[in-house]
């Protein structure tokens, strides 16, 4: 059974954490469940993808209610498929940041990571792999949105390194990895492969027979053992072995050629 499991039809959760830590929200959005039209059909949650801005408002509030973190209390960054991670402090200007297309969000931003209560760190996915972050012990959580550029930049590390900076201690950190594109159908060149760190290529990538330059990535993998290089726990370490490009319930930029919605993870501490 996988780790992320259906809490509603709008959403899931990860089901092994909600039951270690009750006053933890987090998961990510389906498809189904808002008021979106063609192509971007219905619980798009993204302004940036040209879907008309008042279905994502209505789809923001709609998630919104069901979590229970108010749409004022979203924090949202650029996402520019970087490493660089930005730390909301408790009395920081951050809280709504990018929730409403008045509010810009947290610019130039992949990693968002905080000990702030009562708010929704959030990050959008259709393909690329989202991360999340939690230790019990500090209240610290965060949250990842790993493309392959980001994975290569080591933006799992650097979300390591951050907490570390905050007195987080590697070990006791909770890593979730979420559904997200699988290997058999990520398919790329040496353009992506020439990128990838030497020691992990024989672990994560697979050359394809009779095709020239082309490789299947796993890139749900690659995060793991960078996260391994980090003192994170292996058993501390939850992978979802869902597929965005296999699953309809899911939004797939590779399989829908680019033009469809985006799903939210989201993580949050009441």
């Amino acid at each position: 059974m996988d780790h992320f499991q259906q809490e509603h039809p709008t959403y899931q959760v990860i089901k092994t954490w909600k039951k270690q830590f009750p006053n933890l929200t987090a998961g990510i959005t389906t498809r189904h469940g808002g008021t979106s039209s063609h192509p971007y059909e219905s619980l798009n949650l993204a302004f940036h993808v040209n879907d008309n801005p008042q279905d994502v408002i209505n789809n923001r509030k709609i998630l919104a209610n069901q979590l229970g973190f108010s749409l004022d209390h979203w924090i949202l960054g650029e996402q520019v498929h970087g490493a660089n991670v930005e730390t909301v402090k408790s009395d920081s200007a951050y809280v709504g940041a990018g929730s409403t297309p008045d509010i810009p969000a947290i610019a130039n931003v992949d990693g968002i990571i905080t000990n702030k209560r009562n708010v929704l760190l959030c990050a959008f996915f259709a393909d690329c792999v989202p991360l999340y972050f939690y230790d019990p012990s500090s209240g610290w959580i965060g949250i990842a949105h790993a493309g392959w550029k980001g994975t290569v930049s080591g933006i799992a590390k650097e979300m390591v390194k951050r907490l570390n900076q905050e007195g987080v201690l590697s070990n006791r950190i909770h890593v979730a990895i979420g559904p997200s594109i699988g290997p058999q159908h990520y398919q790329v060149n040496h353009l992506v492969i020439d990128q990838i760190p030497q020691q992990y290529i024989e672990h994560v990538c697979v050359k394809l027979d009779h095709v020239e330059d082309q490789y299947l990535l796993d890139l749900k993998k690659l995060n793991y053992l960078m996260l391994i290089d980090q003192a994170i726990k292996p058993e501390q370490i939850t992978i979802s072995q869902q597929c965005t490009f296999e699953q309809d319930y899911f939004y797939s930029h590779r399989r829908d050629q680019g033009k469809t919605g985006r799903m939210l993870g989201f993580i949050g501490l009441s």
